[in-house]
């Protein structure tokens, strides 16, 4: 019988995926297993596999096309007619489609905006009340609530979805056909602000309303300007990111570690261990490793707040930024305080091969509660890093700069490295995070205690 291909939840935080490319066409013969596509969710480009076999008879969503999470991609023929109950999770048979065109023209002011930013759509008038009988009428979930909210008719329209069913841009395309009230001074500045990029090269993407678009934002458009659509991973590091900053009371702490001494272990180490099992160490594993073991001298630090409690974890999960392409993903060492600094080593140029390759797994970026950034190696010297939710710090690692210091009353050469600490103040205390910031800075300046 037929089974619908669904759009798999390919991971925690993922509610809609860009279709890359289909590893398969209709009329193909597909088998339990086949690699049907590749889907790009907010961390990364998956492979989604097949969980039924049959031919392959219709595909409704094409490459480059978005997706929400249950949304049918395909449609299979199966070939075993006993199969009449529900299919497995990631193809389900029942949920409707919705999905919009990843690289949408619309004829509309652009702008780069924050991913909370929602556009505002012409006011409909009285004439097009929604019918009660619009029940039986072919449409998406979502196209039906915005039909509700802009009082379009949904019996008057021609659905250009699949099978003629009306989606949201049937939707929006009729809503922007209505008469509506006269132009407020927003929307005429929106509607000089297009006039004004028409026939110049700006590359529009994505509709912005005149209300979301700051008033000093419409002088800087100028030709050869260019919109650029949002990956997933971009959406969803501007949706956690600002939903940290405006929910999330940060304090931020720093200091300066004397770097000479992890240097020189470093080297001694890399000296000793190049022959034996061939690995290079960099200093940010001797400073994940002294997170490691700040985080076990000070409990409290790796904490995460719960709405009506704050959770004490008993593991450490490491979750370490690393820059892709097109933003920043932060894969997890799991029970990292069971690891030694050659594991350790180890994983994480693992996961920074196969993060920049797209290949992490769904469940290497789960159970962080602790997050480390490292921008030492572009050369940024102090920063202060933003809370990645629902971890409760997050720790900033500078460069190491040689600049003259103090010993003894004496100016000396040295090496130096600033060290930040954010915190969720809900959870943690100055206290607390002092602690923790010291005892990272004493390991560093007497990294042999590390390893005993």
């Amino acid at each position: 019988m037929p089974v619908n291909i669904d759009m798999p939840k390919l991971s925690d935080t993922m509610t809609e995926g860009t279709l890359i490319k289909w590893h398969k066409k209709v009329g193909d013969t597909i088998e339990i297993g086949d690699i049907l596509a590749e889907i790009e969710t907010d961390k990364a480009t998956m492979e989604m596999e097949a969980f039924d076999d049959g031919i392959l008879t219709d595909i409704l969503v094409e490459e480059g096309q978005v997706a929400t999470i249950g949304s049918t991609l395909a449609i299979l023929n199966g070939h075993n007619d006993k199969k009449n109950g529900p299919a497995p999770a990631r193809m389900l048979v029942s949920k409707p489609t919705a999905v919009r065109p990843a690289t949408a023209i619309p004829d509309l002011p652009v702008a780069v905006l924050p991913a909370t930013a929602v556009p505002d759509l012409p006011a409909a008038t009285g004439a097009d009340v929604i019918p009660v009988d619009t029940e039986r009428v072919k449409a998406s979930p979502l196209a039906r609530k915005l039909a509700d909210e802009l009082q379009v008719n949904l019996t008057t329209l021609v659905g250009t979805g699949p099978g003629g069913r009306i989606i949201a841009d049937d939707i929006t395309a009729a809503a922007s056909k209505k008469t509506g009230p006269p132009p407020s001074s927003e929307a005429a500045a929106a509607a000089a602000l297009s006039a004004s990029i028409k026939g110049k090269q700006v590359a529009i993407s994505t509709p912005v309303a005149a209300s979301t678009l700051p008033q000093a934002f419409y002088p800087i458009i100028h030709e050869g300007d260019e919109s650029l659509p949002l990956s997933m991973m971009r959406k969803i590091i501007a949706s956690r990111l600002s939903t940290s900053k405006q929910t999330i009371p940060h304090f931020y702490l720093h200091l300066e570690a004397d770097a000479t001494p992890v240097t020189a272990l470093r080297k001694l180490v890399n000296d000793q261990t190049a022959q034996s099992h061939g690995n290079k160490y960099s200093i940010n594993d001797f400073i994940l490793l002294a997170v490691i073991h700040a985080a076990k001298s000070v409990p409290a630090i790796n904490s995460s707040f719960a709405g009506d409690a704050i959770i004490r974890f008993k593991h450490l999960g490491l979750a370490v930024a690393i820059a892709v392409d097109d933003g920043l993903v932060t894969p997890v060492i799991k029970l990292a305080e069971t690891k030694s600094l050659l594991t350790i080593s180890r994983e994480v140029k693992d996961l920074a091969i196969r993060a920049k390759d797209h290949k992490l797994k769904p469940d290497e970026f789960d159970g962080g509660t602790l997050t480390v950034s490292n921008l030492g190696a572009w050369g940024i010297e102090s920063f202060d890093a933003i809370i990645n939710p629902p971890q409760a710090s997050i720790l900033a690692i500078g460069a190491i700069v040689e600049k003259p210091v103090v010993q003894g009353g004496q100016v000396v050469p040295g090496l130096r490295m600033n060290i930040g600490l954010s915190c969720d103040h809900r959870v943690i205390d100055g206290t607390i995070g002092a602690q923790f910031l010291g005892e990272v800075k004493r390991l560093i300046e007497h990294p042999a205690m590390m390893l005993l």
